[in-house]
C-alpha cells in the first residue's frame, strides 16, 4: 500500500510537470561547437539582424529594441513577416528579492551564422544570463531562450518577467495596395499558454507563447496613431545554487489567419531541434561550397561570411515571389540593380535557388508593370513598386542573363529570358537615346539631382548589354539580330573611349551634357564641398567653371566634376583602351579612404591614404562622404581586367577591414559601420574577382568546359578554391608559387568535361596532365579527366 501511494504521488507531480511545462531543445548547449565571432563592446549599442527566409529579427546587440531606420522611421527593426510587421520587440527583467535588474543592456553579444547570442552578467547578484534567437527556414516564427544561471553558493527565488510589444503594420508603401493598419487586440489563449495579438482589421495576428505555463499575465492597448499592444508573462522560479533554468519562447506571426499563427507557434516548440538541425545542415553545406584557404585568414573568413551574409537577405512572400533583398534593415524587398551585381556573385559560390527565383521574380514583375523590358528599380514585399526602373538596370540584367547562362548552359534559360532583353534593348535605344547618338540619357547609379544626361555607366553597360546580347542571339539562331547587336556594341565601345575620355583629368567622365548643365551642377557641387568642408574640391570645381566659362560649346561635351565611382565603369566591364585603363585606375587611387573608394570623389577628407585607426564615426549618419564596397569592388574587378591583382587585392584588403567591424560576421554597405549592416551587392565585390579572376574561372556550361586563368596577387604564394558548381560538374583549384614556379591542379566530379588551364609562363612544364600547347602569351593544358595539373 505504502508502495502505490508513493508511486501514484510520483507519477502525479510528473503529470502536474507535465500540465505546466513543455520539455526544450537547449539552443545555447546544441551551438557549443559551431563557429561564432563576439562583437565588440563599442559596438554593443547598434543592430544585428537574427535572418530568415520568412520571419526576421533586428534589434541591437544589447538586448534592445530602439527606434530604429528611416524607411517606415523608427520601425524598421524589431520581428518582420513580410509584408507585415509582427512586433516592436520584447523586454525582460529578473525580479529578485530586493533587487529588479532589467535584460536591455548585454555585456556581450556573439553571432553565429544562423543564430546569435547576448550575454548579462550580474556579478554582484551572482546571476548570469544568455540569451539565443534562432529562426527556422520556411516557417513565420522564431525562438528565443533564456538561460537563468545562479552563480552564487545559496539557492534564490526569482521571478523572470517577459513582455512582448505587439505592432501589427503594413510594409512600406502598403498603402497602395489598401494596407490599413487597426487597433490591434491582445487575448491570452490556454491553448498555447500565451499571447495573441490580432489586428482589428485584418487577419494580421503575432503569438508569444512560452513552453512554461505563467504564474501570472497582464496586457495592455495603446491606442491613438501607435496602435499596438504589450503582452507581460511572470514565472517563479527556485534556483539551486550553481543552478540554471531555460525557458522559451515561441513568436510566430500570420498575416493570413490567427489559426496559422498559433500552430506555428506549436510547431516552433514542438519541432526546434529538427528545425536546427537542418539549418545548421544547409549552412554547413553553404561553407563547404567555394571554400576558400589563402593566407590571409581575416580575408578567408569574410568570403565564408558573406557566404551566410547572402542566404540572411532571401526574403519568401509566397503570394508575391522569392528573392534577395537589398539589405537589412532600410532594404528588406527587391531592387532590379542590387541584384543584377548581386547575382553574379551568388551563382559563382553556387547559391543557384537565389539566383533563380530572383530573376523569375524581377523578369515577371518587370513585364507586369512595365511590359516593353524596362527592369524596374524597387519594389516593397507586399508587391508595390516604387520605382519602375533606372535607365542602366535594363541593360544590366541583359549581362546577368548572359553570365548566368555561362555557367549554367541551360538554353532553356536563354530562351526564357532572352524576349525580355530583346524588348528592353529596343527600348534603351527608341525611348532614351533623345538625340540618337547611342548614349542613353537618364539616371544611372547615381542618383544626384540633375545627373540625368549621358551617364558613363548607362554608356558602358548598354555597350556591355549589346554585346552580350549579340552572343545569346547567336546561339539562338537570331543571326540578323546578333549582327546588328555586335554592330551597336562596337560603335559604341569606340566612342565610349573618344568622347567620355577626358585627358586631362586622366580619367573617363561622369558625363556628357550642355555646359549650361555642367554650370548648375558645378554651383550644386560647390555648395556640397563647401558643407563638407572641402576646399580643394571647391578649388577645383571653380577652375572647372571657369573652364568652361572661357571656352564655350553649343554642343554636348564630357565632364569630369565629380570624380564618381562609375568613371571606373569601363574597366570593369573591359571595355576601356588600354593606356587608357592604367591611368584612370591611377587616377582612382587618389579617391580612397583605408576602406575602400569613396562613392563621389569630391567628398574625399583626410582619411584618404591614413591609417584605418585613425577612423571615427560621423555623429549623424548620411551617404554623403560615403565610402561604399560596390565602388570598392567594382575597381578591384577593373585593376584585374587589366591584368593588375596586386592592385585588385589591395581593395579587397581595404574592404576586409570592414568585415565584423561594427556587427560581428557581416560587412557594411557603407564601409566601415553606415548604412546596411548587411548588404547584398558585397559578394559581387568579393566572389567576382575572387572566383572568376584571381582563381581565373571562365566558365562555358553549355560546352561542358572551363577555362582557368588564374592571376594570383604575390601575396598568395599558395591558395585553393574548392566545389565550384558549374552546370553539372564541381571544380576544384590548388595553387602554389615555389621560387617563382607555379603549380596548379584542377580537379572536378565530371570526368566528361573539359578543363583548359592557361598560365603566363611560356616555358614548358616538368609535369602536366593533359594535351599542351605553348605559346608567346604562355602554356595552355587541355584534357578530359578528374584532373588536368601543371607543375613547372
Amino acid at each position: 500500500m505504502i508502495f502505490t501511494k508513493r508511486f501514484f504521488f510520483i507519477l502525479s507531480i510528473l503529470f502536474c510537470v507535465q500540465c505546466t511545462e513543455k520539455p526544450v531543445f537547449d539552443l545555447a548547449s546544441a551551438l557549443t561547437h559551431t563557429k561564432s565571432i563576439p562583437g565588440k563592446a563599442e559596438y554593443l549599442d547598434s543592430p544585428y539582424v537574427t535572418a530568415g527566409n520568412r520571419v526576421y529579427m533586428v534589434g541591437h546587440q544589447n538586448g534592445s529594441f530602439p527606434d530604429l531606420g528611416w524607411h517606415i522611421k523608427g520601425e524598421m527593426g524589431g520581428i518582420w513577416n513580410h509584408p507585415i510587421k509582427l512586433m516592436d520587440g520584447f523586454e525582460a527583467e529578473i525580479r529578485l528579492a530586493n533587487d529588479t535588474v532589467a535584460l536591455d543592456n548585454a555585456t556581450s553579444f556573439v553571432n553565429y551564422p544562423f543564430a546569435n547570442q547576448h550575454h548579462f552578467l550580474f556579478n554582484d547578484k551572482d546571476i548570469k544570463v544568455v540569451r539565443t534567437q534562432f529562426v527556422p527556414d520556411d516557417v513565420e516564427g522564431l525562438v528565443v531562450q533564456y538561460t537563468i544561471a545562479n552563480t552564487g553558493e545559496t539557492p534564490k527565488n526569482i521571478t523572470f518577467v517577459f513582455t512582448g510589444n505587439s505592432d501589427l503594420r503594413p510594409t512600406w508603401l502598403g498603402e497602395r495596395t489598401q494596407m490599413v493598419n487597426g487597433q490591434d487586440e491582445p487575448t491570452y489563449t490556454d491553448s498555447i499558454w500565451g499571447w495573441i495579438f490580432k489586428d482589428s482589421k485584418n487577419p494580421w495576428t503575432a503569438c508569444i507563447s512560452p513552453n512554461i505555463k505563467p504564474e501570472r499575465k497582464f496586457s495592455s492597448t495603446l491606442d491613438g496613431e501607435a496602435l499596438t499592444a504589450s503582452g507581460t508573462f511572470e514565472f517563479d522560479f527556485n534556483l539551486p545554487n550553481k543552478g540554471s533554468k531555460t525557458i522559451s519562447f515561441a513568436i510566430s506571426g500570420s498575416y493570413t489567419s490567427t489559426e496559422a499563427a498559433t500552430a506555428t507557434a506549436t510547431k516552433l516548440h514542438d519541432s526546434l531541434a529538427s528545425f536546427f538541425e537542418a539549418k545548421k545542415l544547409r549552412y554547413q553545406q553553404l561553407a563547404q561550397q567555394a571554400r576558400l584557404t589563402i593566407p590571409d585568414k581575416k580575408m578567408q573568413q569574410t568570403f565564408e561570411w558573406l557566404k551566410y551574409n547572402c542566404d540572411w537577405l532571401v526574403r519568401k512572400v509566397p503570394e508575391i515571389g522569392t528573392g534577395i533583398t537589398a539589405g537589412i534593415p532600410d532594404y528588406p524587398w527587391w531592387f532590379g540593380v542590387d541584384s543584377e551585381y548581386a547575382l553574379q556573385g551568388y551563382m559563382a559560390i553556387g547559391q543557384e535557388d537565389a539566383v533563380y527565383n530572383t530573376i523569375h521574380l524581377l523578369d515577371s514583375v518587370s513585364e507586369a508593370v512595365n511590359g516593353n523590358g524596362k527592369i524596374i528599380h524597387e519594389m516593397s514585399t507586399n508587391g508595390a513598386v516604387f520605382n519602375n526602373g533606372n535607365i542602366n538596370e535594363t541593360p544590366q540584367f541583359a549581362t546577368l542573363i548572359w553570365r548566368i547562362y555561362q555557367w549554367n548552359g541551360d538554353r532553356t534559360f536563354l530562351e526564357k529570358y532572352f524576349p525580355t532583353i530583346e524588348k528592353g534593348l529596343d527600348w534603351l535605344l527608341k525611348e532614351n537615346d533623345l538625340d540618337g547618338n547611342g548614349f542613353p540619357e537618364g539616371f544611372g547609379m547615381m542618383e544626384i539631382h540633375g545627373l540625368d544626361s549621358e551617364m558613363i555607366d548607362v554608356a558602358v553597360y548598354s555597350q556591355k548589354a549589346f554585346d552580350d546580347a549579340s552572343q545569346m542571339a547567336t546561339i539562338l539562331g537570331k543571326d540578323k539580330l546578333a549582327k546588328n547587336y555586335a554592330a551597336i556594341a562596337k560603335e559604341l565601345k569606340a566612342r565610349i573611349n573618344s568622347e567620355f575620355w577626358s585627358e586631362d583629368f586622366g580619367s573617363y567622365a561622369d558625363f556628357i551634357g550642355t555646359d549650361e548643365q555642367a554650370l548648375r551642377l558645378i554651383d550644386d557641387a560647390i555648395v556640397r564641398a563647401d558643407t563638407l568642408g572641402k576646399p580643394w574640391s571647391i578649388t577645383e570645381l571653380k577652375k572647372t567653371k571657369q573652364f568652361i566659362v572661357n571656352h564655350p560649346s553649343d554642343k554636348a561635351r564630357p565632364f569630369v566634376l565629380h570624380h564618381n565611382w562609375v568613371v571606373n565603369t569601363p574597366m570593369e566591364m573591359g571595355i576601356a583602351d588600354g593606356e587608357k585603363a592604367v591611368k584612370a585606375l591611377e587616377t582612382a587611387k587618389t579617391y580612397v579612404n583605408p576602406f575602400g573608394v569613396f562613392v563621389t570623389g569630391i567628398d574625399r577628407d583626410n582619411s584618404a591614404g591614413s591609417n584605418e585607426n585613425t577612423y571615427k564615426a560621423p555623429p549623424i549618419f548620411n551617404y554623403t562622404g560615403a565610402v561604399m564596397t560596390l565602388p570598392t569592388g567594382v575597381s578591384a574587378i577593373g585593376e584585374n581586367n587589366y591584368g593588375r591583382p596586386n592592385e585588385a587585392l589591395d581593395y579587397l584588403e581595404r574592404m576586409t577591414r570592414s568585415f565584423s567591424y561594427a556587427l560581428p560576421g557581416s560587412m557594411y554597405e557603407v564601409s566601415p559601420d553606415f548604412g546596411m549592416m548587411a548588404q547584398a551587392w558585397n559578394i559581387y565585390s568579393y566572389a567576382y574577382p575572387i572566383v572568376q579572376q584571381f582563381f581565373g574561372i571562365q566558365p562555358n556550361a553549355a560546352n561542358k568546359e572551363v577555362v582557368i586563368h588564374p592571376q594570383m596577387p604575390d601575396k598568395w604564394k599558395e591558395a585553393s578554391l574548392e566545389n565550384i558548381k558549374i552546370g553539372d560538374n564541381e571544380i576544384s583549384i590548388f595553387y602554389a608559387m615555389t621560387n617563382g614556379k607555379p603549380s596548379i591542379t584542377v580537379k572536378q566530379t565530371n570526368i566528361d568535361w573539359t578543363l583548359i588551364l592557361k598560365t603566363s609562363a611560356t616555358e614548358k612544364p616538368k609535369t602536366y596532365k593533359g594535351e599542351i600547347t605553348t605559346t608567346k602569351n604562355g602554356t595552355i593544358i587541355k584534357g578530359k579527366g578528374e584532373t588536368v595539373s601543371i607543375t613547372f
